[in-house]
């Protein structure tokens, strides 16, 4: 008895956008994902639970962190092409302002409690070096805001 070869073909919708990392909009995003990691590898490696405050930047941290991934994946598989309902601009927008907004307080809140470290130690070291990780992450989440508010100025205009 001989089976029948049956062949399964599956084509996927989803295009991987090989150009989206060379755009001023993807190197940003992934600075953000970059630098982001950066931040909460760095405090989670420490005694951070003993601060609240630390609590808070960690939060932030990860949960942006989170969004920025699957907003990345989003957009480099161009499924927010297939999805033509969802206003991807101002869902973007609404977003990076946030997190502009919210990793700038982070920083402020991480760069203060490094001086409940001992200076030289392990906690010291890598929170300072988090805060700073902080700040490089508002500033590339503050560039996003700021291109993605052109994008969709320039699209409103038009409709």
């Amino acid at each position: 008895m001989e089976r029948a070869a049956v062949y399964n073909t599956s084509t996927s919708t989803l295009a991987f956008d090989q150009f989206f990392i060379t755009t001023a909009e993807g190197l940003l995003l992934l600075a953000e994902i970059v630098f982001g990691m950066l931040v909460w590898i760095l405090i989670g490696g420490t005694e951070y639970f003993r601060l609240a405050a630390l609590c808070w930047v960690m939060f932030v941290a990860v949960l942006c962190w989170i969004l920025s991934v699957s907003l990345f994946i989003i957009y480099l598989t161009g499924a927010h092409k297939r999805i033509p309902q969802v206003p991807w601009t101002t869902l973007s927008l609404g977003f990076y302002c946030s997190a502009a907004a919210l990793f700038l307080v982070s920083a402020v809140v991480d760069a203060l409690s490094v001086n409940q470290a001992v200076r030289g130690r392990h906690n010291y070291n890598c929170w300072a070096a988090s805060a700073f990780f902080a700040f490089l992450t508002t500033v590339c989440y503050a560039g996003s805001s700021y291109l993605t508010f052109c994008v969709w100025k320039t699209t409103k205009a038009q409709q």
